[in-house]
């Protein structure tokens, strides 16, 4: 019966949980919990979190196998979607290589920062208004939700702490595939004024032409609030630029 549970589960990818295992196998929890701790003590299978496995292939050695980065952290919290910095460099929108898998979620989550098989996984909350721009993306034989290039652009704008700063938008901006159009609509829709007036000042530097709404506030913000508030300030945007203008510029 092991082995056949584990054929079963195997052609739905390398990783599953207890409900996936119940609806896959059709048998009692009590006795399927007996099993796949018999199977895990055996080095079949190896946990990734409580009642989530990952499968170990024939021939490979358990602490020493695992699977995509992205399909571990699809099942560490629901809804998820893969985001910011993470998102970034899947698109090769950015050639830093992240540190840490950065996963978008409106649920609560106990631990923010979770390490499995060696990798740093940063679980973010937002509110619902804030999960749109999403697309279905195979990573190997899984599919993986992941955000749009549009999205991710904005959601580092919304939370640049995630992404390794302004800079990185910047050089996203360069990306010849994006549709303003889908920039501009997601930027007004996140709800957030600090979006629209940092991808209007940043346009603005890389002569990009792109609609976007005149923001009424008198109240200015950093330009990236991950680096020390210095800088002039842009009256137009009611931001403070604390980045090098010239060096944005190059990079975009």
């Amino acid at each position: 019966m092991r082995i056949d549970i584990l054929d079963r589960l195997s052609k739905r990818g390398d990783v599953f949980t207890v409900e996936d295992a119940l609806e896959t196998c059709n048998i009692d929890r009590s006795v399927l919990w007996v099993i796949l701790s018999r199977l895990e003590r055996r080095g079949w299978i190896e946990r990734i979190e409580k009642g989530k496995y990952l499968i170990i292939p024939l021939g490979a050695e358990k602490g020493r196998y695992t699977s995509h980065e992205f399909i571990i952290g699809s099942l560490l919290v629901e809804p998820y979607c893969i985001a910011y910095w993470s998102a970034l460099h899947f698109y090769g929108l950015t050639e830093q290589i992240p540190a840490t898998v950065f996963i978008q979620t409106t649920s609560r989550k106990k631990k923010k920062e979770i390490e499995v098989f060696g990798v740093r996984y940063r679980i973010v909350r937002v509110k619902s208004d804030k999960v749109f721009g999403i697309r279905r993306e195979w990573i190997e034989e899984s599919e993986v939700n992941i955000t749009d290039k549009e999205k991710t652009i904005v959601d580092c704008l919304d939370k640049p702490q995630y992404c390794g700063g302004v800079v990185e938008v910047v050089k996203a901006l360069g990306d010849q595939g994006l549709d303003w159009e889908k920039l501009s609509e997601y930027a007004t829709g996140i709800g957030n004024s600090g979006v629209v007036r940092r991808l209007g000042y940043l346009c603005d530097r890389l002569g990009i032409d792109i609609d976007l709404p005149t923001v009424e506030t008198r109240n200015y913000l950093l330009l990236d609030p991950t680096i020390p508030n210095k800088g002039l300030k842009n009256a137009r945007w009611k931001l403070v630029i604390n980045l090098d203008e010239d060096m944005l510029e190059g990079l975009g």
